[in-house]
């Protein structure tokens, strides 16, 4: 496969994601209250996998261990990581989120030296230090608090990118054995059932009525975008790159984010946003790098 095709494809996912806190914010949690929003979520994005997944050859799971290691993916990968986040962004701001979530790829790393699927290289350790370090000093060059306030909020953002983490390394091994269709269809099926208690009660509480247009446009791109298209990219690319440089480009969603406030609100380009974000590509490349 193309290196060419993986990293556009990662690159996508940035994109999406990077607009994801803003976006998703619209809806939660004055229209949607955060675990009703998950619910809806995990299972109109099941039902869109298992319908995707009727146009490709059926393929059926071979035994038992990965029936359970698929289970343990939509804990980490769909249940823990969506239900921390959006409840973290019910009590945080997008700024902080996308701060904290800059710790993930570290994790990716860490996760992956632990569970023994990865080595750790001193180029991968200077890339994620120095990715993690034009992140940061991107986000934080106008002056950025952790706390007032949001500090459960920040908390469970933590949570989410460590559950994320886990799920990057865990569910690789999967990918050497199925298509990227055939393991995301099972592990929405299995993070639906486990979010179902958390979310049924706020989903069943929701007024539908009064939802505005913009609120229904935030619900429709989390779901076909941040969802769909964001977790079928990222597994696909598990099957052709390591967990660490999957993981690597959470940083370039600050870089994304500039770049669309500089594009369409007319925000000033300056040197330091430029210095920093070259930072960031530069950690992207040397993890990325044999």
């Amino acid at each position: 496969m193309s290196k060419v095709k993986v990293h556009s494809a990662l690159f996508l996912v940035a994109i999406i994601y990077g607009a994801n806190y803003s976006i998703a914010k619209i809806a939660l949690p004055e229209y949607l209250e955060p675990f009703g929003f998950i619910l809806l979520r995990i299972v109109c994005a099941a039902a869109l996998f298992w319908l995707f997944g009727l146009t490709q050859k059926n393929e059926k799971i071979k035994s038992r261990a990965d029936y359970m290691l698929l289970i343990v993916s939509a804990i980490f990968g769909v249940g823990i990581n969506m239900l921390a986040f959006f409840h973290g962004l019910s009590l945080t701001n997008p700024i902080n989120a996308s701060v904290i979530m800059t710790c993930s790829p570290i994790m990716v790393m860490i996760t992956a030296y632990v569970l023994g699927k990865e080595r750790l290289t001193p180029l991968k350790i200077s890339g994620v230090l120095v990715g993690a370090l034009g992140a940061y000093l991107l986000l934080t060059k106008d002056g950025v608090s952790l706390s007032n306030g949001t500090f459960l909020g920040d908390l469970f953002i933590l949570v989410n990118g460590s559950s994320y983490a886990v799920y990057l390394v865990i569910v690789k091994p999967l990918m050497a054995k199925y298509k990227a269709i055939t393991v995301i269809k099972w592990i929405f099926l299995f993070g639906a059932i486990f979010t179902l208690p958390f979310g049924f009660t706020e989903l069943s509480e929701v007024n539908w009525e009064v939802i505005p247009t913009e609120a229904w446009l935030s619900i429709g791109y989390v779901i076909f975008l941040s969802t769909f298209a964001v977790y079928l990219l990222n597994i696909w690319s598990l099957k052709f790159v390591n967990s660490s440089v999957v993981g690597i480009y959470i940083y370039l969603q600050p870089i994304i984010s500039t770049l669309v406030a500089v594009s369409f609100r007319g925000d000033h380009l300056d040197l330091l946003t430029v210095l920093y974000s070259l930072l960031i590509m530069v950690g992207v490349y040397m993890v990325s790098k044999k």
